[in-house]
């Protein structure tokens, strides 16, 4: 007990790590965000007084087609007529014509209705993103774990669509699903030297796209647990699944309804305040790519605390400052409250999901978050729409069946009061 001292002043060394350059940077980009988001409200605003206008026109233009049709038809007589007495006139007379046409052009892709190709311009009409994400999903056991009641034994007994059966109608209606891969996907045998190492079968990832989860965060602590080439394993079976992977320096991008989505992934527990610098280079990145929507999804906190604790808060700020549309948190194996900060959301743990790493732990309690994004012109839309599915890792309760179930009735209710205490003063 003697060390706790100790470890609270490392705890606040590593707060107040590079907090002066931190907080430049912060200023920084909040000047260049609000510039930007200035541009984009002028943007809106004449995109909405030019479909004022192209309505009122509709009634003038349905008025002056027969008036249209003589005069280009007089015209076309004029300019044959014309062509007869004086080819060169007639030509210059048609040039013009091409000139107005192209300006017309030109006129129609300023005003942000049409790209440079002439088509038209994306999210000219709003489109909706639903988003669902949830917590650890170790797919795979521990091999010093009781084998009879693994996940491994249950893949075995029931197959792949039986672990996310019961959230895949949930899964299956959004349009974008994301989780934290907590293990590897391997057939090395080189486990790591530590308490606990998971792995599961290459199959596995069979798991995911059968219960229509289609993106993944590796940057964990058991992301290496079989050596790095599990990680490299892990990506590469995933992804020729058809499963997004992001994580550490590994950005994703991903375009939906022709919406690109930007996704990051942030390994706290080993470097607290100091991975706030590969989180700024990431968000600028996707940024550059034009991430229109941008997703952090960080493995930070401490084991079974309820509280986020200041490096979370700090780090999801951090994030929120520099771009970031929404930010997940996991690790701490249990639930943690929702913040709104700056008008986005930061969910700080979502808990264990379908998790092989406890046969029966003893808090079972975990949810769905989802948000619906509306996409306007490239600009998100300031409505907030989330929904919260409070769940079970098991659909009993005695042991993990490894099976994510929604509640209903006072379980629901108990949870939702649960996550609603948690955020409390956030």
């Amino acid at each position: 007990m003697g060390d706790i001292p100790e470890k609270q002043q490392m705890q606040k060394d590593r707060d107040g790590l590079a907090e002066s350059g931190r907080q430049n940077r912060i200023r920084e980009k909040r000047e260049r965000i609000r510039k930007q988001r200035k541009r984009e409200r002028a943007a809106l605003i004449f995109s909405e007084v030019l479909v004022v206008g192209c309505l009122a026109g509709i009634g003038i233009l349905s008025a002056s087609e027969n008036l249209s049709g003589s005069q280009n038809a007089q015209r076309g007589n004029n300019t044959d007529k014309a062509a007869q007495a004086d080819p060169k006139g007639a030509e210059t007379d048609t040039q013009q014509m091409d000139m107005q046409d192209q300006n017309q052009e030109k006129k129609d892709r300023d005003d942000g209705s049409h790209n440079e190709d002439g088509s038209q311009a994306q999210n000219a009409v709003p489109v909706q993103i639903t988003v669902s994400a949830a917590g650890d999903c170790t797919l795979g056991t521990d091999v010093n774990f009781d084998q009879s009641k693994s996940f491994n034994a249950y893949y075995n007994e029931h197959g792949a669509a039986y672990f996310l059966e019961n959230v895949k109608s949930v899964f299956s209606a959004d349009d974008l699903t994301i989780v934290n891969m907590e293990g590897t996907l391997t057939e090395s045998s080189d486990r790591q030297d530590k308490t606990f190492a998971f792995k599961g079968e290459p199959g596995y990832t069979a798991v995911l796209t059968d219960g229509s989860v289609e993106a993944a965060n590796l940057a964990n602590n058991h992301s290496k647990d079989y050596g790095a080439d599990s990680y490299t394993d892990t990506i590469r079976y995933m992804e020729d699944a058809g499963i997004t992977t992001f994580g550490y320096d590994r950005t994703a991008l991903m375009e939906i309804k022709g919406v690109k989505i930007g996704l990051t992934g942030i390994y706290e527990l080993a470097e607290g305040m100091g991975c706030e610098d590969l989180l700024i280079k990431n968000i600028d990145a996707l940024e550059e790519q034009g991430a229109q929507i941008i997703i952090v999804s960080f493995h930070w906190g401490t084991e079974k605390e309820n509280y986020p604790d200041d490096i979370q808060k700090s780090l999801a700020h951090s994030a929120i400052d520099h771009g970031a549309d929404l930010v997940l948190g996991h690790h701490p194996h249990v639930l943690q409250g929702i913040e709104k900060y700056n008008g986005k959301n930061i969910v700080y743990s979502l808990g264990n999901f379908c998790f092989g790493g406890n046969s029966n732990p003893s808090d079972k309690d975990t949810m769905i978050f989802q948000q619906t994004f509306t996409i306007q012109n490239g600009v998100i839309a300031e409505d907030d729409v989330t929904n919260i599915i409070p769940c079970s890792l098991s659909s009993v309760s005695d042991r993990n069946d490894y099976q994510p179930t929604p509640l209903e009735g006072s379980e629901k209710d108990r949870v939702m009061d649960k996550i609603q205490k948690f955020s409390s003063g956030l």
